[in-house]
């Protein structure tokens, strides 16, 4: 990666694990062959009203040639699955974006066809 990983957790104490967490989850991006050029992991804990609990916002900034992809996912009391959810749509887009690179996927017929 060219520009340094940026983790920020936003209304919740630093924590050590879900920063390990992260950077693991990034580490498995690019060892999965993705040509990462920047990425930016912000968490964010909101209060819900009228409930009890937080609910958690993952949003995933990721700067790769040629495209930039941005991912957020929220979940209900458990900040992990948030993680996991967003970075596996991380990786779906990570392989689009591969594929596209690499030529393999069709351009679509314009959208003056005969109509049949």
């Amino acid at each position: 990666m060219q520009v340094p990983l940026q983790i920020t957790l936003r209304n919740m104490p630093p924590s050590p694990a879900l920063t390990e967490r992260i950077k693991a989850k990034v580490a498995k991006l690019e060892a999965l062959g993705r040509r990462i050029v920047g990425c930016a992991v912000t968490v964010d804990a909101r209060h819900r009203h009228q409930q009890q609990g937080r609910e958690f916002t993952v949003r995933i900034d990721l700067r790769v040639p040629g495209r930039e992809i941005v991912v957020t996912r929220e979940h209900h009391e458990d900040v992990y699955v948030a993680l996991r959810d967003a970075f596996d749509v991380a990786v779906r887009e990570t392989d689009e974006q591969t594929r596209i690179v690499r030529g393999e996927v069709k351009a679509h017929a314009g959208a003056g066809g005969t109509g049949r």
